[in-house]
């Protein structure tokens, strides 16, 4: 699968820590490698069609589109912030 990122998944980005993003590139490796991989916990977002939600870590989650083999990054942060504004 290819990746590619929305405006604000760019600033979100800048604005986590360098241990934060060392996760979040954990994370995305493995998305890549297999949406289903178990300590992502990825699901399909309540009330909003087609929009997923992924863990990067315990307080921060990232969301995501499936457009064929592409996955567009929507959004990552903390938790309720980041999925109030998937």
């Amino acid at each position: 699968m290819k990746i590619t990122r929305t405006a604000r998944f760019k600033k979100a980005w800048k604005e986590l820590t360098e241990e934060e993003k060392d996760l979040a590139r954990k994370a995305l490796r493995n998305l890549v490698t297999d949406l289903r991989y178990l300590a992502l916990r990825v699901k399909k977002m309540q009330g909003v069609e087609h929009i997923w939600e992924a863990r990067v870590s315990r307080s921060l989650r990232m969301t995501f589109e499936i457009e064929g083999d592409t996955i567009v990054l929507r959004n990552i942060g903390r938790h309720d912030e980041t999925l109030e504004r998937p």
